[in-house]
C-alpha cells in the first residue's frame, strides 16, 4: 500500500510578512501607537522587496492592525475597532443564513444578564449616557428609521455600562442583525414605540437603584416582548436576516 502525502501549500511572501508583523502586535511586543519601520526598511529586514512589504501592510490595515496616521508617512500599530470588528462578525452570520428566531434566541440569553451586570458595574457616566439613549429615542416621533438606531444605542450604553469588552464585543453583531426585523416591528406596530420606551424606561430605574434582579427581569421582559411584536408584524421567526443599510437614511423631519 502505497503512502500519500497532500502538497504543501506555499503561502505568498506578503502573507508571510503580515504574519509575523502581525503576531508582533498581538503579543504586545509592538504597542498600540508605536510607528512601524520604513518600507524600505522592512524589506531590507524581511528580505523581500518593497511591494511586497506594502502588501503585507495592506492586509494588515484591513484587519485594523496598523494605519497611517495624518501627516506621517510611516504605519502605527492601532487597534481593530469594535464596530468594524463587530460587522465582520454580522456578515459572517448573515451568510450562514441566520434566522430572526436565531438572532431574537441570542438576545434572550445575552441580554438579560447583560443589564444585570451593567446594574451592578454602572458608574454615573453610564447612567447619563443611557438615559440619554432612553430620551433620544423617545423623542423619534417621525422617524422610524432613527428611532431603530436609537433602540440599539440605548442597549449598547448598556453593554458598555458592564465595563466588560467582551460582553459589548458579543453584543454588537447581535444588535446590527435586530435592526431590519425592528424597523419592520416598528413600522407596523403603533404601540411598539410605547412599550419599548416604557420597557427603557423600567430599567434604567432599576440601573439607578443597583438592582441587577429588576434589571434582569425587565430585560427579559424587553426581549419577550419583541417577540410578540414580530408575531403582531407578521414576521416569521423563521424568517432569514437581511443586512442593514449601510448609512441611515437622511433625516426627514423639519
Amino acid at each position: 500500500m502505497s503512502v500519500e502525502f497532500a502538497p504543501l501549500v506555499m503561502e505568498p511572501a506578503y502573507r508571510k510578512v503580515a504574519g509575523t508583523i502581525g503576531a508582533r502586535i498581538l503579543s504586545r511586543a509592538l504597542r498600540e501607537g508605536e510607528r512601524l519601520p520604513s518600507e524600505t526598511e522592512l524589506a531590507r529586514q524581511f528580505g523581500v522587496n518593497r511591494s511586497t512589504v506594502r502588501e503585507a501592510l495592506r492586509e494588515l490595515e484591513s484587519r485594523g492592525l496598523v494605519q497611517r496616521r495624518a501627516g506621517s508617512k510611516l504605519m502605527s500599530v492601532s487597534r481593530p475597532h469594535h464596530q468594524a470588528v463587530a460587522e465582520g462578525v454580522s456578515h459572517a452570520l448573515l451568510l450562514h443564513d441566520v434566522t430572526v428566531r436565531d438572532v431574537w434566541e441570542a438576545l434572550s440569553i445575552l441580554e438579560p444578564p447583560l443589564a444585570q451586570t451593567a446594574a451592578r458595574a454602572r458608574t454615573a457616566h453610564d447612567l447619563k449616557n443611557i438615559g440619554a439613549a432612553a430620551t433620544a429615542f423617545s423623542a423619534e416621533r417621525d422617524d422610524n428609521e432613527q428611532a431603530v438606531h436609537r433602540v440599539a444605542e440605548f442597549f449598547r450604553a448598556l453593554g458598555h455600562a458592564t465595563h466588560n469588552p467582551v460582553l459589548g464585543l458579543a453584543q454588537e453583531p447581535l444588535l446590527q442583525l435586530l435592526e431590519p426585523s425592528l424597523r419592520i416591528m416598528i413600522d407596523k406596530i403603533p404601540q411598539a414605540p410605547a412599550r419599548i420606551a416604557t420597557a427603557q424606561r423600567r430599567l434604567l430605574e432599576a440601573l439607578q437603584g443597583r438592582d441587577g434582579e429588576a434589571a434582569h427581569a425587565w430585560m427579559t421582559r424587553h426581549i419577550r416582548d419583541f417577540s410578540k411584536g414580530y408575531e403582531l408584524a407578521g414576521i416569521k421567526l423563521e424568517m432569514r436576516v437581511t443586512s442593514r443599510p449601510t448609512h441611515p437614511r437622511p433625516r426627514t423631519r423639519t
